[in-house]
């Protein structure tokens, strides 16, 4: 058990490495790259938050999870017809790195879940604002605007799961 965990937090953490690297190393996103990390990214926080109604007993955590669904839900829903309308993909399935997060989550229950849930939450905002706020200076004025348009309520995301980390952290 303790291997498979070590081996899950090692591809998480290479899948990471790889994804991060090739973000920040550019200032801004092209519009491929952005539908296609945005959507994988509101995949992953919609696949996690089921998850986390399924496995979480605490009320703040459902709640929480239940707002990611939705709202990510909406904002995927938006992004994919823009992209429609511009013929570009967005992503079916979250990301391999996504995936082990999921697989992470899934090994864990009560109090421990609901630590790397909020974990989770508070990386995965901060990289999708990241992503948001270069997208927010693309060339592509749609994609921009959205980008712009949805970085509030990202954000509020992200302070939302600050707030849960400090609830469900042991330090």
């Amino acid at each position: 058990m303790k291997i498979s965990k070590l081996f899950l937090t090692a591809a998480f953490l290479m899948g990471l490495g790889t994804l991060s690297s090739y973000t920040l190393a550019k200032d801004t996103v092209d519009a491929v790259d952005f539908v296609e990390e945005a959507s994988a990214s509101g995949i992953a926080e919609i696949e996690t938050s089921k998850l986390a109604l399924q496995k979480s007993a605490s009320v703040d955590v459902k709640t929480f999870a239940q707002e990611m669904i939705n709202d990510h839900t909406n904002a995927n829903r938006e992004l994919a017809s823009i992209a429609a309308k511009k013929k570009l993909k967005v992503a079916n399935e979250a990301e391999l790195m996504n995936r082990a997060k999921a697989m992470i989550l899934k090994h864990r229950d009560g109090e421990s879940f609901d630590e790397a849930y909020a974990n989770n939450q508070v990386k995965a905002h901060r990289d999708t604002i990241e992503l948001f706020n270069k997208a927010s200076v693309s060339a592509d004025a749609e994609l921009a605007s959205f980008a712009v348009a949805t970085l509030p309520k990202l954000e509020h995301h992200l302070r939302a799961a600050e707030a849960l980390q400090k609830a469900h952290v042991k330090k």
